[in-house]
């Protein structure tokens, strides 16, 4: 794989991450508990597209074959999505939610943390911008996974779901391949491996507070969206987002 290749399924794979946990959040527009938590979802949904844009016009830069941010975002089917599948899970409710972005939050937060220092000064500016968003992303998730934990019983018991449900889904945080690696040599990505004792560390001081229990490693891990494999929940999302584009190409606004 050359650096080329590698460098436009980084980015690309960055894109797809925001850009689906952005669709995700958006789909509370309107349906938000509160007033408040209806605009903070809706604004945290926006801050994930501004960043996926930027992902995506700098893939379509490095890739060089006159395809637009748009037509990445729109114009790909299901396989051709990179994104961990933990972002493109449905919300179920509230709880699942927050701690679906808590749990994914943490590893933007580190992974945009040690981009900052990137070789490639492209990704090292989006990496800076993203960081401060994706901090602030971080702060509201944990805030509300320790009050729905350590709130009523049934809060508990529904952020304690969550957190069974979704934790099928964190082994593949860590993953990495062989565009990882190429770009690891040369200062441009970094380890994501070597980040998960303090992703643990982040995660275990939040379930504390909040009374609830960490699943034990040994269950089932899902895996494989990073190489195109997808669970079911993806498909139904990009056909509702990619419906008017494909539906009306060229359509301006």
């Amino acid at each position: 794989m050359t650096q080329q290749e590698a460098l436009f399924n980084y980015t690309l794979r960055l894109g797809d991450n925001a850009l689906v946990l952005a669709q995700r959040l958006c789909e509370w527009c309107g349906h938000g508990p509160v007033l408040e938590e209806d605009i903070a979802m809706s604004n945290m949904g926006l801050d994930l597209i501004g960043q996926s844009r930027g992902f995506y016009s700098y893939a379509a830069t490095v890739e060089g074959k006159e395809r637009s941010e748009d037509d990445l975002a729109f114009l790909r089917n299901e396989r051709e999505f990179f994104n961990r599948c933990i972002v493109e899970q449905p919300n179920y409710d509230f709880a699942a939610t927050m701690m679906r972005s808590f749990l994914f939050g943490c590893l933007s937060y580190l992974q945009f943390r040690a981009l900052t220092k990137s070789t490639d000064n492209t990704i090292a500016g989006l990496a800076e911008k993203s960081l401060k968003e994706v901090t602030y992303h971080v702060r509201h998730s944990s805030d509300w996974v320790i009050r729905l934990g350590d709130g009523t019983e049934e809060s508990h018991q529904k952020a304690q779901s969550a957190l069974d449900e979704l934790w099928h889904f964190t082994n593949e945080l860590f993953e990495m391949d062989e565009a990882d690696e190429v770009l690891i040599k040369t200062g441009i990505a970094c380890d994501l491996a070597a980040m998960r004792k303090e992703w643990d560390a982040m995660t275990d001081e939040v379930f504390l507070k909040a009374t609830l229990k960490k699943p034990a490693d040994s269950g089932y891990q899902s895996t494989g969206g990073m190489k195109g494999m997808h669970t079911e929940h993806l498909g139904h999302l990009l056909s509702e987002m990619q419906f008017l584009p494909r539906a009306y190409p060229d359509a301006k606004w």
